[in-house]
């Protein structure tokens, strides 16, 4: 009898459900939390959700829709109208042609994400990963009774996979590989003939590209590529939740070649039958000019964040040898302080009461030499959270 997948005496619960790893941020959140009720003045730089609001034009058009009476269940794949604006902005930002009927609106990224790990990983076979990424994209994977092959990478490649990493680390279990493009939690970005090479590499060994864009939009000094520029068979993630703002809403969509699409609607419509009705009619004011007009307002406020911490921290010893291009993060190296960034979290969120997140949240790589700060308060209480942290190195013991 094979005992490998049979949970433990006395639980009762899959095996799948105990290999899963709790996102060990929440457990930080709620500590910070519970600083705060207790009068604590907390700043926050745990959690990869912005700030901001949703923007008003977009609350407006979810209330008409409650008015309206937009309460149903929509197709599986989404609303049309919605699908043609997400083919409009790939026509818009990249001059891609994508037909509409290739989108398929989901609840969040995460939703994308589970259709897409559905749809292309048997049980007992791998993505290639890189290692430090998203958690939430290994744990899909071992809920659809794959793995994760996690690949460690560091500066030198700006921690992203390449064609020599995935040349290396494939095997005959091998059927593909995620990359994100801005990454989390390192906001390194791919660029249009990196993310060609990784195709051309993944298409030599009959296995599929899939790539988080979820932080699309959100890049600084120059705009990201996606990869249909350059793999029109590439599977492809996003979310209104980063540059839209529209995190609590759960929406998100997944692009993918048109013989996937008719799977795809199977599958969803068995999952999820389909994404928020309410949300969706709300997304569709993401496309008009006055909130194009606070999105790029609110990046221009990202990319001052950046600008101030990341000197900032690397003026007080934490290494950070990449400077991200995207996303709202900085993934910096503390082992000149510790080789327990857990600890060093904890102590920081105790004493100074500034929160940010160990490593151990992103993967295995050096992950106790790691914490990632979002810099998702303003300049001043990034200021002023670099006070604390600076008085926290002081009473820091190793």
């Amino acid at each position: 009898m094979d005992t490998s997948r049979t949970p433990p005496t006395g639980t009762g619960y899959s095996r799948r459900s105990q290999d899963i790893e709790p996102f060990h941020v929440m457990s930080l959140l709620a500590r910070a939390q519970a600083l705060e009720q207790a009068g604590h003045d907390v700043i926050h730089l745990e959690i990869g959700e912005p700030d901001f609001t949703t923007a008003a034009p977009i609350v407006r058009a979810g209330q008409a829709a409650l008015a309206a009476g937009h309460t149903r269940y929509t197709a599986a794949r989404g609303l049309p109208a919605l699908r043609e604006a997400i083919a409009g902005l790939y026509q818009d930002r990249y001059q891609v042609h994508i037909d509409p009927e290739r989108i398929l609106v989901t609840p969040g990224g995460s939703g994308a994400l589970l259709l897409a790990s559905s749809l292309l990983v048997d049980p007992g076979k791998h993505w290639l990963l890189a290692d430090p990424g998203y958690p939430c994209n290994r744990h899909f994977l071992r809920l659809v009774e794959g793995a994760a092959q996690l690949v460690p990478v560091g500066p030198e490649t700006a921690y992203q996979l390449t064609p020599e990493l995935v040349a290396r680390q494939w095997n005959a279990d091998s059927v593909g590989a995620l990359v994100a493009s801005p990454a989390n939690p390192t906001g390194t970005v791919l660029s249009a003939a990196q993310l060609a090479a990784l195709s051309q590499s993944l298409k030599a060994r009959g296995g599929h590209l899939v790539v988080d864009e979820i932080y699309h939009g959100l890049t600084y000094g120059m705009d990201a590529a996606s990869v249909l520029q350059v793999d029109d068979e590439a599977f492809v993630l996003n979310s209104f939740s980063k540059y839209y703002g529209m995190t609590g809403w759960r929406l998100g969509w997944l692009v993918a070649p048109p013989q996937a699409v008719r799977e795809l609607e199977k599958l969803a419509q068995n999952l999820y039958i389909s994404a928020s009705s309410i949300a969706q009619h709300a997304a569709l004011a993401c496309f008009e000019p006055d909130a194009i007009a606070i999105f790029e307002q609110r990046r221009a406020a990202f990319r001052e964040r950046r600008d101030y911490l990341l000197p900032a921290l690397r003026a007080l010893g934490f290494r950070i040898e990449v400077e991200p291009e995207g996303a709202f993060y900085l993934y910096a190296d503390v082992s000149a302080f510790t080789d327990d960034a857990q600890a060093f979290c904890a102590h920081f969120l105790e004493t100074e009461h500034v929160a940010f997140t160990p490593g151990l949240d992103f993967g295995h790589h050096r992950a106790n030499a790691h914490v990632r700060l979002a810099y998702t308060q303003d300049v001043p209480r990034l200021e002023e959270a670099v006070r604390r942290i600076a008085r926290g190195l002081e009473t820091w013991v190793r």
